[in-house]
């Protein structure tokens, strides 16, 4: 007879993106329960938005998903406008799409190398960390930063896109494009990853929906649904892409769709290139340190990289948003669906089946 345990994992963890804790329950190898505990990254970004003048928050939001900052310019920004009804100009609204691709791609290149080190396949992380500073270096080029990019503002986007840029950008996707028949043979196709994945974390397509599940999470059980197609925004409306499912709603089947899907982004990047029209880069309709922005309310929401992303935005009339609340997709996964896939697992498959949901404990002490 196995003795019971209680133990914890975290607050640092190589299977943990961000300062995390799980107090697990095991009866031997076997979990029984495990308990999310969070507040070692609290920042309160949500109450700090209140104390800043609209223009200050433009540097701060993208502070609050590190992996995938670009979500939060687009919501913040998006709120304001949406308040004020002012319109995009059509070429900020593709550069805004050519943006939130870019970071989505970056995001995923991370979290590939997360799932390689898991299973102790530490050359992933080596290639993957590695092939995202490409895309980092087009930030660079484009914003001045290469994690933090401050960008997009109300109205459109900061500056124009340097000469060149979108020649550099082609570059780089047929580079990883490429790269990626190294990953399958690496990573995808590894008979180790297949063994360590393959009826890991079930998630029903009944469960997923019933605890809140959106994005990859939500497809890889079988439910078609992605914000970017079901109500687009930005330029997602002028660009042709798949929507990536799976059945299994396993640990393997929640990897392989961000895998298929950093393909449909390559894809979007390219339509983006090729379609850009020409015109002006932004709105000014603005004093930047004294925006008139009415009194109202609206819901943003964004597909991210790791779900349903959406801000809800009240302003008061005065020069500083009255209330902003955040709802990202990391806290239904890592509170509810992540105990629920949990239940009966194996102790080494806590950290495998934490990375395959993409939880962004950042996003979630916000």
């Amino acid at each position: 007879m196995h003795r019971n345990f209680e133990y914890y994992i975290g607050p640092n963890h190589p299977g943990i993106a961000g300062n995390f804790s799980i107090k697990v329950e095991a009866n031997g190898d076997t979990v029984l329960n495990v308990e999310p505990e969070f507040g070692y990254l609290h920042r309160a970004f949500e109450k700090l938005m209140e104390d800043n003048l609209y223009i200050q928050n433009i540097a701060m939001v993208p502070r609050i998903c590190v992996p995938d900052p670009d979500i939060n310019e687009y919501c913040y920004c998006s709120a304001i406008e949406r308040i004020a009804k002012k319109e995009v100009p059509e070429r900020a609204r593709f550069i805004r799409t050519l943006v939130l691709e870019l970071s989505r791609i970056a995001a995923y290149l991370s979290y590939f190398g997360g799932i390689g080190g898991t299973i102790g396949l530490y050359t992933a992380p080596q290639w993957s960390v590695g092939d995202r500073d490409y895309i980092l270096d087009l930030f660079e080029d484009l914003t001045g930063g290469r994690v933090y990019h401050i960008y997009m503002v109300p109205g459109g986007v900061r500056r124009d896109l340097p000469e060149g840029f979108e020649e550099k950008v082609l570059k780089v996707m047929d580079y990883i494009e490429e790269r990626f028949k190294e990953y399958d043979d690496l990573i995808f196709g590894n008979k180790v990853f297949e063994k360590r994945t393959k009826g890991v974390g079930i998630l029903t397509k009944e469960k997923a929906i019933e605890l809140g599940a959106t994005g990859p999470v939500l497809r890889a059980s079988g439910y078609s649904y992605d914000v970017r197609k079901d109500n687009p925004y930005a330029a997602y409306n002028k660009v042709d892409f798949n929507v990536i499912t799976a059945e299994d709603g396993d640990t393997y089947s929640r990897i392989m769709v961000r895998r298929r899907e950093i393909e449909e982004s390559i894809k979007i990047v390219r339509q983006v290139i090729d379609k850009m029209p020409e015109g002006e880069y932004k709105n000014q309709w603005y004093n930047p340190f004294k925006f008139d922005i009415p009194e109202g309310r609206v819901y943003v929401k964004i597909e991210s990289s790791k779900g349903e992303y959406g801000y809800y935005f009240v302003s008061n009339g005065s020069d500083k948003p009255y209330r902003v609340n955040v709802r990202g997709a990391s806290f239904p996964h890592i509170v509810t669906v992540f105990k629920e896939l949990t239940k009966g697992a194996r102790i080494e498959d806590i950290a495998l089946i934490l990375f395959s949901i993409d939880a962004c404990p950042p996003e979630v002490d916000r």
